[in-house]
């Protein structure tokens, strides 16, 4: 699929109907899914993370991908991807200044090893597509819907594609290795989610939902249809309404899962001897729709 470039556009929604009192991201959805007390304790106890290596290096990777395509056509080769670690990172660093704590002072050659397996995941994304050939419609492009009335669901695009025909091919970088069944089901979780929006939004079905898994350099493409995007509109609303009783109960409970050796909050989970901190007094009162971040999640943190 080709298009004219627009470059990082942003789609703010219109004026929100007075009724609209919350908002819920594909990556807090999930959260609540996989485990409501870690959904508790990022957007409620907001609870700070650090953030892993691998994390770290998806989010430099996602970055790369985005600023290639500022590049005409001819000029997105392997080298200039290359190219474009190391500015990349030292841009990272000086945004967000916690990324440098990931390597003792000095340790350049951990470093070097890091921004290593960024270019060798790169390879992992030539080797599935062309970037000469394309030119995305947006990128890292902030959408949004309402459903329900009440719920303003939005996220986070890496890419959207949109052919001459109109048709529309939402593309999800994944610098993990491709999942199982029921990782890659979390991952579909996440397009349907957008799918949904450019929908409600735009009027159209998106005819494509494409995880590129750059690690091994697989494609898994998903072709949803309307009636499928009402019934997980369904899914999505009947989720929020699970997350306010259990925020009005004060009961978020956790869901032990293999999933638990990457969380970062085992000290304050009862699964594992912890103790949550006292619930918040006002939970979400001070703003609904914020939904715990005004930035995207960081890439990695899905993988």
């Amino acid at each position: 699929m080709t298009a004219e470039p627009v470059i990082d556009q942003q789609h703010p929604p219109a004026a929100l109907p007075a009724t609209v009192r919350a908002s819920l991201s594909p990556s807090r959805a999930a959260d609540f899914k996989t485990c409501p007390l870690l959904y508790r304790f990022r957007s409620i106890d907001r609870l700070p993370e650090r953030p892993s290596v691998e994390q770290a290096r998806g989010t430099l990777v996602h970055a790369v991908l985005e600023r290639l395509f500022d590049l005409p056509a001819g000029g997105r080769t392997p080298q200039a991807a290359g190219d474009l670690v190391g500015p990349q990172w030292d841009r990272l660093v000086t945004e967000q200044p916690e990324l440098a704590g990931l390597f003792d002072p000095g340790d350049e050659p951990g470093t070097a090893e890091f921004l290593r397996s960024a270019a060798a995941l790169l390879e992992g994304y030539f080797a599935v597509e062309d970037p000469r050939r394309l030119e995305p419609a947006e990128r890292e492009s902030l959408i949004s819907a309402v459903v329900d009335d009440e719920l303003l669901i939005r996220g986070y695009l890496d890419r959207l594609d949109v052919a001459p025909d109109g048709a529309l091919r939402v593309v999800d970088y994944k610098t993990g290795g491709a999942p199982r069944e029921a990782f890659e089901a979390r991952a579909l979780f996440q397009l349907k989610f957008y799918a949904l929006v450019l929908w409600r939004t735009r009027g159209v079905v998106p005819r494509v939902l494409r995880l590129l898994y750059l690690k091994d350099a697989e494609v898994c493409d998903y072709s949803p249809d309307a009636d499928e995007l009402l019934r997980f509109e369904r899914t999505v609303v009947a989720l929020w309404q699970a997350i306010e009783q259990a925020t009005a109960r004060q009961d978020f409970r956790p869901r032990p899962s293999r999933l638990c050796d990457w969380c970062n909050h085992q000290a304050h989970c009862p699964a594992f001897g912890g103790t949550p901190p006292p619930f918040p007094e006002r939970a979400g009162a001070a703003d609904p729709l914020r939904d715990a971040r005004s930035r995207p999640a960081t890439p990695g943190a899905d993988e």
